[in-house]
């Protein structure tokens, strides 16, 4: 590992983190926003609990086109060129952004415009997540890959804090400029999309249906109980402990926030997570992998269990920071594992699998927690929400014994021997 070259030391390595930061601080960014905004326009008619729901359904509106769509994206990503598939989509995200700013400016803007955006951006994710996920391997070689997922991860995190920092502040402004910055990021992204050279491709069985293509990703992640272990405990726990959803909701009704205080706890989980990631950089973890997994997924629990109960903005803004580092933890482990674990050409339609557990805990997560905020509230359901993944974190350490197995990141000796046949 100490003889690997560093990631940022390859120009096609570094043009895929600067377009992967651009587009999560856009992201992240126009989330925010749009979510702010469905808010507002729900409590202008509604009261607290519904208007938490509408925050669910937009949730679940970027979910079911990801989960549709799941089979086919990945496919899509180990039989064509990822490279286009990313630049395709962040095009349109540009376009998305674009189309925001001039609906807010001309005061066009309403809760169904945003359900349609939501679906968009739903799509959007279900093709280029895959995508750039499977390139990062066929960019550094495999011995510099956990310090390049790393990286990744940091460009992300950093986006998640940079994009809502910025969010409120310039919403306070004008309530369009975030969705015009926004548009500027997605052209900077695109254009570093653009600079990256050509890739090896993966050597997919071409003589396999579609379909059968799509089979063989999915009986891979079934039947290899360390990557499904690994993908279904984090589809569990933020599915169950999910807050980011209701962050609007605690910041307008709860702690009496404005945009500056919103834009600070939606920051809070990413500062955690940064740290984080900036740690593993430098020092990735080398050593009883999967017990440390297991670990952060139950600090995850604690984390969301403290933010539901707190009173004040600084310990709410704390607690985000603590599921932020240990979601970090848990992100890292897995996707080192998954994409280690897995021979190229299925590292699109794993990613995709992945892809659609990881929104079915987010966007759906977030569904689930607005429909129960409708009957307890929004602070009993953080509350149970979080002491459920403590539990799920338990039952899934027995139901998965691999997880706890999985001492380093060595890949099984075929997928070191090169044998990546379909």
């Amino acid at each position: 590992m100490t003889d690997a070259p560093h990631p940022l030391t390859i120009a096609n390595f570094r043009y895929l983190w600067f377009s992967r930061f651009a587009s999560m601080l856009s992201q992240y960014a126009m989330m925010l926003i749009i979510g702010w905004q469905a808010y507002n326009l729900a409590r202008a008619d509604m009261g607290v609990a519904a208007s938490a729901g509408i925050l669910g359904l937009l949730g679940l509106l970027q979910f079911v086109p990801l989960f549709i769509l799941t089979p086919l994206v990945g496919w899509v990503a180990d039989r064509l060129d990822r490279r286009w598939i990313a630049r395709t989509v962040l095009f349109a995200q540009f376009g998305i952004a674009a189309t925001l700013a001039l609906l807010t400016v001309t005061g066009h803007i309403t809760l169904y415009a945003i359900y349609a955006i939501s679906v968009l951006l739903g799509i959007c994710r279900a093709f280029i997540g895959p995508a750039m996920t499977a390139l990062t391997p066929n960019l550094v070689p495999a011995a510099s890959l956990p310090r390049a997922i790393a990286l990744s991860t940091i460009a992300w995190q950093v986006g998640v804090i940079i994009g809502p920092g910025l969010a409120g502040p310039l919403y306070k402004v004008n309530d369009a400029l975030p969705y015009i910055i926004c548009a500027g990021l997605y052209a900077l992204s695109f254009t570093a999309m653009m600079r990256i050279g050509p890739v090896a491709r993966s050597h997919i069985d071409r003589s396999k249906g579609p379909m059968r293509q799509v089979a063989d990703g999915m009986a891979y992640v079934w039947t290899n109980k360390l990557v499904l272990g690994a993908i279904s405990l984090d589809l569990m726990v933020m599915f169950l402990a999910g807050a980011q959803a209701m962050i609007p909701v605690f910041a307008k009704d709860i702690l009496h926030a404005d945009e500056t205080g919103l834009s600070l706890l939606a920051a809070s989980p990413a500062v955690g997570a940064a740290i984080v990631a900036a740690w593993f950089s430098y020092r990735p973890l080398a050593h009883n992998v999967g017990n440390k997994m297991l670990a952060a997924m139950a600090i995850f629990g604690l984390g969301t269990i403290g933010f539901g109960l707190s009173p004040l903005l600084p310990l709410s803004m704390l607690c985000l920071a603590l599921c932020g580092a240990a979601d970090m933890f848990g992100v890292f482990i897995r996707s080192t594992l998954i994409q280690l674990y897995t021979p190229d050409d299925k590292r699109g339609r794993v990613g995709a699998v992945s892809q659609m557990t990881i929104s079915a805990s987010n966007e759906l997560g977030d569904a689930f927690t607005g429909a129960l905020a409708v009957f307890v509230g929004p602070i009993v359901a953080i509350v149970a929400g979080g002491t459920a993944a403590i539990v799920v974190t338990g039952f899934w350490s027995r139901l998965f014994p691999e997880l706890g197995a999985a001492k380093t990141f060595d890949p099984p000796p075929e997928l070191q021997n090169g044998d990546k046949k379909a």
